[in-house]
């Protein structure tokens, strides 16, 4: 292939990747997932992730190093779904602002 017809195939591919959700809208999956945890206190993820570190270095202390190898990889993940949760209830669903909601991140 020349070097025009891959910058043809390139432009035609990002006109239909742009073309694809040109409204930007989430899909019914993630719609019902961000209904049900904005519900949830923001807290509840970062005390979830205290606790598998607690759990962790328990494990830790009790010489079960698998075990504390695996839920020591816990807080991340609660983190990261905490900051997707504060997300979700300061900017709402698709952008909008959610009702009762004030403030930041």
């Amino acid at each position: 292939m020349e070097a025009r017809d891959l910058k043809n195939e390139a432009r035609e591919l990002k006109q239909k990747a742009d073309n694809f959700n040109p409204e930007h809208r989430e899909g019914p999956v993630a719609r019902t997932i961000e209904e049900y945890t904005a519900k949830l206190p923001s807290d509840l993820f970062l005390w979830a992730a205290l606790g598998s570190m607690a759990i962790s270095a328990t494990l830790k202390i009790m010489k079960k190093d698998d075990e504390a190898l695996f839920v020591g990889q816990w807080p991340a993940p609660f983190l990261l779904l905490g900051l997707y949760n504060k997300i979700v209830k300061v900017k709402g669903h698709e952008g909008e602002k959610t009702s009762g909601t004030r403030g930041g991140l």
